[in-house]
């Protein structure tokens, strides 16, 4: 009977523990913490899952468990509990991964995830969510990453039915574990519990009986719907077809007018990206979305389904709406009024060019490979002239006659443009940068000069070259880097006075604002040294300042000058950390609340968020040639970077030239050099709304135009020839057993040989006509001494500070492998055996009711107290929830397609955001995504 006792009270202590965990509203957060499938096993650095940093605010680290995938396009998933029962809200999503390693990552959303032990293969039917998965981050290769705005957070917790986070990643190259390394890729959300203004929720258009007929050129799919609800604000959105779309546009039409939300090609990276207009979405407007077929090559009809040989026409939008009018997901599928899309606008039919090497790679889900594939390389047909959009793809030209009238002018240094369209140009008269100008201290020398007495900022006409104002006169000894806010003021640096100066558009020769002390260097607060650029936010009119030649940093004022932050350069690498040399020119990116500056030296150009000073990108380009002088930024076509490389100090570098790179995937679109003579310094660059391009050449003191000519060659880079890549498939849904792909068929590979071998022959006439053209011009152009670029090596040894010692990091890899995890059941049965063992050998009936007790608590622990509860027709659900009405509704896709024409749901959990990773080149090897790194206060440099 003691025995019995004994085996009674070990029962009671279970059953207390688990009602205890119930009242807890960690409690399930505390299990995941401790459970042995959350330890990172063999990556470097071991990492606390959640960090709370005040009673309100926390954040929850997301990360594989140190996974090794096996096979190439494998999906892996892990479910995360939501740290507590009460309401929160996510405000920031970072994500921890590199295109070399992951191809996408997806974070759902879910009362019950597929499973809650370790991670799980979800590329089969067991899919992510045992309900209504509901999308809330995604993340991919060479895509941008989604930025809440302020004050928006999606809710989570609560009554949101969101109890569980599902990570999933999809591993498309598996080279990389090569040398079997564990991976630790994740996110880290930032949440709190203080309620938000705004809620986030995401809004589902969705054409769902489309026909494609077999050879027709072009097929529309239109879907239109009344907008019934509160006030909404689109932030991003996401297209989504498989291999026959050529573009999906979305759109609000309010009173006759179409306003676009957002426009892509279903080919190129399917992330969320930036609306290209903030605009309110209110009662009474109509939401409209068009997405552009063609059925060229295909032999059979084609129609909207579940598997890799029918469509899908999506458009997603991320939106926003006032907290206490949210509605978090809702959807439309039905087609508008014929009339309506009579007045949509053209660009909406128009297919977006794909450059080659950039088309999505998808994955083939079972079926056969022979008739279809072979006709759809009938899509890798260069477009048609009339196909293209206007402005894009346009290769620039030098513009002959531009200016009018010569320009009299000393170095140009800086570049602007003001809200009327204008040119400024900042420029230093009759002073020179020389080798004698400046001390190693970065003191100047020539003071007894006094300053300019010509003006320095001359406002010109952007069409014909005219002048139109001129000030800046005796207020500056040797003028750098200039921009323009708002209000047509001008923030200027001055190197030599070692300020920053802000004035007066209209001319007046005083400064509103001064930052910094003349003639005095410093590396505080309150001090520069030769500071380069400015940039002005033009939302917040929050100043960033690029300081320079002898410090490297970048500092944030508030718009009357008051000190905010500073930051250092971002890193690829921890162990080869490389800080700025020379953030010689800044720009700010309005549409992405992003700062960008081009680190001269170090040749490349790094981004960082405005707000936090965080780093979110690197572009680093062999063609640079290790200098990179200046950059500018255009929002068009989802975000271009200008820039401009220069000569290197060591004497190793690329020609110069001009470079236009997509934003996203990083890739050099086109590059341009002026006819009438060779770029010499290309000092600065700036770009207007029409697309023409102005750079300043500070060894020539002139400022050359370049306008959209011929249409660019988009082509490899790196390899220099035009790359054909075949299209197998747009969206990543395979069967629940992975098979590898199978062979092109022989008809297939002729044909695109065919195509390669005519637009090698194409670039081959194209080289042969440049190198003619380059002979003329070099027995035209007569030798001219390179001055500055003595003064450069001089500057280079005497005023940059010296680049500190690598700090070394030893990465040991543990090639141990741990053994297989014991399931929870066994540990618990460890805990409990002795006692159920004894109670075996005494009284077999109390075994039976300890067993059947147990059971019941493992299975509650597993799933939650309510597990046992099903979920009701009408409730609350996601993107991928099920179908219901059009106005607040859900849609589960997989459920949707299993139910009709015999589709099953396999695969629908994953949504691709974008191509296989096999797509990449080798010079994409340090493009990666880099981490913050703030660098440390350098002491203050000595002035007289």
């Amino acid at each position: 009977m003691g025995v019995l006792a004994c085996g009674v009270l070990l029962l009671a202590l279970i059953c207390h523990s688990h009602s205890y965990s119930l009242r807890d509203p960690l409690s399930r957060f505390k299990r995941y913490q401790e459970a042995p499938w959350s330890d990172p096993n063999d990556c470097s650095r071991i990492r606390q899952p959640v960090i709370q940093s005040n009673p309100h605010n926390l954040t929850l680290d997301i990360r594989m468990p140190g996974v090794i995938p096996s096979a190439s396009d494998t999906y892996l998933c892990m479910a995360v509990p939501v740290p507590t029962q009460r309401d929160a809200y996510i405000v920031d999503f970072v994500p921890h991964a590199t295109m070399d390693t992951a191809h996408h990552m997806l974070l759902y959303g879910c009362r019950t995830p597929a499973s809650t032990k370790g991670y799980w293969d979800c590329g089969t039917e067991q899919g992510t969510c045992r309900d209504a998965a509901k999308i809330m981050y995604a993340w991919a290769r060479n895509a941008p990453p989604t930025k809440l705005p302020r004050d928006v957070g999606f809710k989570v917790g609560g009554d949101t039915r969101i109890t569980h986070f599902v990570l999933q990643i999809h591993y498309g190259d598996v080279s990389a574990f090569r040398d079997h390394h564990r991976d630790c890729s994740g996110l880290t959300l930032t949440m709190t519990s203080k309620p938000q203004p705004f809620i986030a929720g995401i809004y589902l258009m969705m054409s769902m009986d489309t026909v494609i007929p077999p050879g027709k050129r072009v097929t529309n799919a239109d879907i239109a719907c009344l907008y019934d609800s509160f006030p909404m604000h689109p932030f991003a959105f996401r297209t989504h077809t498989h291999r026959l779309g050529q573009v999906v546009s979305g759109y609000r039409v309010r009173d006759g007018k179409w306003t676009l939300i957002g426009r892509q090609s279903p080919q190129l990276p399917q992330a969320f990206y930036p609306v290209s207009n903030s605009i309110a979405v209110e009662y009474g407007d109509t939401l409209a979305a068009r997405c552009v077929f063609t059925g060229e090559g295909k032999t059979t009809k084609t129609i909207i389904g579940g598997t890799s040989e029918d469509e899908m026409c999506n458009f997603y939008m991320m939106y926003y709406m006032e907290s206490k009018h949210a509605v978090p997901y809702m959807d439309c599928m039905d087609h508008g009024p014929s009339s309506l899309f009579k007045n949509i606008p053209p660009e909406a039919s128009v297919p977006i060019p794909v450059p080659a090497g950039h088309m999505m790679m998808g994955m083939m889900h079972g079926g056969g490979h022979g008739t279809d594939v072979q006709d759809d390389s009938a899509l890798l047909e260069p477009k048609r002239a009339e196909e293209d959009v206007l402005g894009q793809g346009a290769h620039l030209e030098e513009a002959a006659d531009w200016p009018e009238a010569p320009l009299q002018l000393g170095q140009v240094s800086g570049l602007a443009l003001d809200s009327d369209g204008n040119l400024v140009i900042f420029h230093r008269g009759d002073h020179r940068w020389g080798m004698n100008s400046f001390d190693n201290q970065g003191r100047y020398l020539q003071r007894s000069l006094g300053p300019i007495r010509q003006p320095t900022i001359l406002v010109v006409d952007p069409a014909k070259g005219k002048v139109l104002q001129a000030s800046g006169k005796n207020m500056f000894y040797m003028p750098h880097g200039i921009t323009t806010d708002k209000d047509n003021n001008y923030w200027v640096t001055d190197v030599a006075l070692h300020q920053v100066m802000k004035l007066s558009g209209d001319g007046q020769d005083k400064p509103l604002v001064v930052l910094g002390e003349a003639f005095v260097p410093g590396s505080d607060e309150y001090h520069f040294c030769k500071p380069t650029d400015v940039a002005v936010d033009p939302e917040s009119g929050n100043i960033y300042v690029s300081d320079g030649y002898c410090n490297q940093r970048i500092l944030k004022f508030s718009p009357d000058g008051k000190y905010l932050k500073q930051w250092g350069a971002g890193y690829t690498d921890r162990r080869k950390r490389l800080p700025f040399q020379i953030p010689h020119s800044l720009v700010f990116l309005p549409d992405r609340r992003e700062v960008c500056v081009a680190d001269r030296e170090n040749g490349r150009i790094q981004c960082f968020q405005a707000e936090s000073g965080e780093s979110v990108k690197e572009i680093k380009k062999d063609e640079f040639g290790g200098e990179v002088f200046a950059v500018s930024y255009s929002p068009e076509q989802g975000g271009l970077i200008y820039a401009v490389n220069g000569e290197s100090p060591t004497g190793v570098s690329a020609p110069l030239k001009g470079f236009v790179v997509n934003y996203s995937t990083k890739e050099i679109l086109d590059t341009f050099s002026p006819d009438s003579q060779k770029f010499k310094m290309p000092h600065d660059i700036v770009v207007s709304k029409d697309g023409s391009v102005f750079v300043a050449d500070a060894d020539t003191n002139s400022v050359i135009k370049f306008v959209p000519g011929g249409k660019a060659d988009h082509r490899s880079v790196k390899k220099g020839g035009i790359e054909v890549q075949e299209i197998e498939e747009t969206e990543t849904i395979v069967q629940a057993h992975l098979k590898p792909l199978h062979k092109l068929p022989r008809q297939h590979a002729i044909v695109v040989a065919a195509v390669q071998n005519q637009q090698q022959q194409q670039q081959a006439l194209l080289l042969q006509q440049q190198q003619a053209l380059k002979q003329q011009q070099q027995q035209q152009q007569q030798q001219k001494p390179h001055l500055e670029q003595q003064h450069q090596q001089q500057q280079h040894q005497s005023a940059v500070a010296p680049e500190p010692q690598k700090q070394q990091q030893q990465d040991h890899e543990k090639e141990k492998e741990k053994e297989k995890e014991k399931s929870a059941v066994h540990q618990a049965a460890q805990g409990v055996s002795p006692a159920v063992v004894t109670t075996l050998l005494l009284i077999p009936l109390v075994v039976v009711l300890a067993v059947g007790v147990f059971i019941r608590w493992k299975k509650s622990r597993m799933y939650g107290d309510d597990y046992e509860v099903k979920l009701e027709p009408n409730s609350s659900g996601g993107i991928l929830g099920k179908l219901r009405g059009k106005a607040a509704g859900t849609l589960n896709l997989g459920n949707f397609f299993a139910t009709h024409k015999g589709y099953t749901r396999q695969g629908f959990d994953r949504l691709s955001t974008e191509g296989s990773d096999q797509e990449k080149d080798d010079e994409d090897a340090t493009d990666s995504e880099n981490e913050e790194y703030a660098a440390p206060p350098l002491p203050p440099i000595s002035s007289s």
